[in-house]
């Protein structure tokens, strides 16, 4: 992969996640990091929770980063 195909691919999954198509979005991400912080849920809650939504992310009608940035 070079550069350019690099450059396409991140823009591509930076689109879908503005898009709102992106169930594990850097938001979501950021929010459980918050809890973490503020001491609402450990770190391991935080993981497993990003792991269910990933999960359930075709079940609501939306892709993962990894996916998009694949499909990219």
């Amino acid at each position: 992969m070079d550069f350019w195909d690099k450059t396409r691919k991140t823009e591509s999954a930076n689109r879908a996640e503005l898009e709102g198509r992106v169930a594990d979005s850097m938001d979501v991400r950021m929010s459980l990091m918050e809890r973490v912080e503020n001491g609402e849920i450990s770190l391991s809650d935080a993981q497993k929770e990003l792991k269910v939504i990933k999960r359930n992310a075709s079940k609501n009608g939306k892709t993962t980063r990894a996916k998009a940035w694949n499909n990219g």
